[in-house]
């Protein structure tokens, strides 16, 4: 489920957003229980997580969305759940460069985290979806995902006994595609990853979390030499805004163009978070490197020279040592904690 790939069939699903979207505005619910604070610590240095105001923080919540989260009822055939492509091991990402839909069709991105994703201001790789209630449905209406409809998921959950008492616990009505979509992105909103030993260091003051070779990889991260930090900055190292790496000279994908239909966006891509990213191999929209390494030797390198890339992306003239550095940093940025709380998995 959730952004896996962050793939979709063009534009057909948006007339079945804006319908469920007037629906849920037509119904008008209770308002929210005691939200309970111990499902979500804010890491220092992080923002207060932005919950909707129809959706605030509750246990119940909570629980109904990882329920739903973990169930294969997403899917048409009952084979996959959202953690089939996002494993909490491996910061709810996948190691696939393409992670099969039902019935084994291919797909068509790689998979992404979804540590922090409540923070995103937009969702998919071309971010043509802005709100994560709203790409709930993108996966489940993908035919290479789970090539499903909400609507035939809300009726086989209704003839659940245990998901309609849990629904009317968390939101005072039976399962509906208000629910599924709520619930699901409350339990997203938790996925909070920031204890990692570069956290450690940078927001928590300890010296000892970093190795010397991390440091001088950071120096060089957030260099002017290298300009790392020009976009993938900030908390959650991304500042999501939209750029060709010069990945390829031609793609198969045609990235934000696809939502904008603008040729100046032809292989834009959202800037991804690096927050574990050490786990969330293979890399890049399409998974073609497979090593941090292979990664930092790409930007090294300087790209491919495609038309649309970004004039940050350029030789660095990174001699081995350096490279090193800057790939023990990277994984300094995995936390550890966040891939083993056993508040997120099954």
């Amino acid at each position: 489920m959730g952004l896996k790939g962050f793939t979709y069939s063009g534009t057909a699903w948006m007339p079945l957003v804006i319908m469920l979207f007037l629906y849920a505005c037509s119904r008008e619910t209770e308002g929210p229980e005691k939200p309970v604070p111990d499902l979500l610590t804010i890491p220092p240095g992080f923002p207060e997580m932005p919950f909707p105001k129809d959706n605030e923080l509750t246990v119940q919540r909570w629980q109904l969305g990882k329920k739903l989260f973990y169930d294969p009822v997403l899917s048409v055939d009952g084979t996959l759940s959202c953690a089939s492509c996002h494993q909490a091991s491996l910061a709810f990402a996948d190691d696939k460069a393409f992670s099969p839909g039902v019935m084994s069709r291919p797909g068509v991105r790689n998979a992404p985290s979804l540590a922090n994703v409540g923070y995103h201001p937009y969702y998919l790789r071309e971010g043509s979806v802005p709100t994560l209630e709203m790409q709930v449905l993108v996966p489940i209406q993908e035919q290479n995902e789970f090539a499903h409809d909400i609507l035939t998921i809300a009726k086989v959950l209704k003839e659940d006994s245990v998901y309609v008492k849990m629904s009317r616990e968390a939101y005072k009505r039976e399962p509906d595609p208000y629910v599924i979509t709520r619930a699901l992105s409350t339990f997203q909103r938790t996925l909070v990853s920031g204890n990692s030993p570069f956290d450690q260091f940078y927001y928590q003051g300890n010296q000892a979390a970093l190795s010397e070779s991390a440091r001088r990889g950071m120096t060089l991260f957030f260099s002017e030499r290298t300009q790392c930090s020009s976009c993938h900055g900030g908390f959650n190292f991304t500042d999501y805004s939209f750029r060709n790496n010069g990945l390829e000279r031609k793609y198969n994908d045609p990235g934000r163009m696809r939502f904008t239909g603008k040729s100046e966006d032809e292989a834009l891509f959202k800037v991804p978070s690096l927050r574990n990213v050490e786990l969330t191999a293979p890399y890049m929209h399409n998974g073609s490197l497979h090593t941090l390494q292979e990664v930092v030797d790409h930007y090294n390198s300087g790209g491919k020279a495609h038309p649309n890339q970004s004039s940050l992306v350029r030789p660095l003239g990174l001699n081995e040592a350096e490279k090193t550095d800057l790939v023990i940093f990277l994984k300094s940025l995995t936390d550890k904690e966040f891939v083993s709380n056993p508040l997120f998995k099954p």
